[in-house]
């Protein structure tokens, strides 16, 4: 399997970020590359526990899925953060999953999708949660 060609996933504990996983595994099965998930937290360093976490998510997620996990950091900026690790990894894809918000919702708040779409370095694919 190509690395150049793998299908990254933004991964989250929440529905829409179990979906990404989701279609993160079927769009890497479809293309027949290799599945990253990214996890990127919300501290200055990872421990053990979180990439334990991390991987325990995937595992309830994606049974019997060969995936490759990383944790990182976000360093106060979450969006800067998995652009970066994406180009680390060399994906050529990501996956991320979104919640519906209205556009008052979005200019008062930001949005870390919207970040990602605009910087990210490869094509994404936004879900949400059936």
């Amino acid at each position: 399997m190509s690395l150049a060609s793998a299908v990254a996933v933004a991964m989250s504990n929440t529905p829409e970020g179990q979906e990404a996983l989701r279609r993160g595994a079927a769009e890497a099965e479809l293309r027949r590359t290799e599945l990253i998930v990214l996890s990127v937290v919300d501290r200055d360093s990872v421990s053990a526990e979180d990439r334990s976490a991390a991987q325990a998510e995937v595992e309830r997620t994606l049974p019997g899925t060969a995936t490759t996990v990383r944790v990182e950091p976000d360093g106060g900026d979450p969006a800067g953060a998995l652009v970066d690790l994406v180009a680390d990894v060399g994906a050529g894809m990501l996956v991320i999953g979104s919640k519906r918000r209205s556009a008052v919702g979005k200019f008062l708040m930001g949005s870390t999708v919207q970040r990602v779409l605009l910087d990210s370095p490869v094509p994404v694919l936004v879900v949400k949660a059936p």
